[in-house]
């Protein structure tokens, strides 16, 4: 299952028809059952099995099952501050204005002031050069037609972008496993045209 779609929503819609069909009882199961899958391990965003979570917490969502206490949360999570569904953090290049997004309802989960301070350093200083990488793909036509080779500027920052997402997987991820029971991350750059295929991740590493 790919997110990276020329019509994404209509298919997550059609994704997500399965769900639907699914009682509140079997529905709590199989959304409780995969939390417990994930613990331990920092995940691809654009992992199908993430995906598929995503669908059916919607649901659950949608039906307030987790503020009703219909599901009841594994011992190892605790509640978001946002939707009170268990704390699924997502890490993207915006984590310096947008917190940890809450794979739950999309809204900040964490702020990045509320991290803890010894995650802060490092992820401040990965996301402040990240973001000078994305920059480059937002550049003003006039700065495009003053580089000597912008397409060739392009190609590097997307490598570029490779590597740092590649950091962010295996140097700075790992640290948050102590706090966060799973975490997720944004293994592409859309701007760049960097793809999660793009990313190479050792299978002995907790990336999955």
């Amino acid at each position: 299952m790919s997110v990276y779609n020329a019509n994404p929503d209509r298919l997550w819609r059609e994704y997500g028809r399965v769900f639907e069909q699914w009682d509140d009882l079997t529905l709590g199961r199989w959304v409780v059952q995969t939390l417990c899958q994930f613990r331990g391990q920092a995940w691809r965003l654009s992992h199908p099995l993430l995906g598929a979570y995503r669908l059916a917490s919607q649901v659950a969502n949608s039906r307030e099952m987790w503020q009703k206490r219909l599901i009841t949360i594994p011992n190892d999570y605790r509640s978001s501050q946002c939707c009170v569904a268990p704390l699924l953090p997502q890490f993207n290049r915006d984590v310096l204005d947008a917190g940890l997004l809450c794979e739950h309802c999309g809204e900040t989960a964490v702020y990045f002031d509320e991290l803890p301070s010894e995650l802060q350093a490092p992820v401040k200083d990965w996301a402040t050069r990240y973001d000078r990488v994305h920059a480059i793909a937002h550049w003003s036509e006039r700065k495009v037609s003053e580089a000597d080779d912008y397409p060739r500027l392009l190609e590097d920052a997307a490598k570029t972008a490779e590597r740092l997402l590649h950091q962010m997987a295996t140097e700075i991820l790992p640290a948050f496993l102590p706090h966060f029971t799973a975490v997720v991350w944004e293994d592409q750059d859309e701007c760049l045209d960097v793809q999660p295929e793009d990313i190479e991740i050792a299978t002995d590493l907790p990336a999955f």
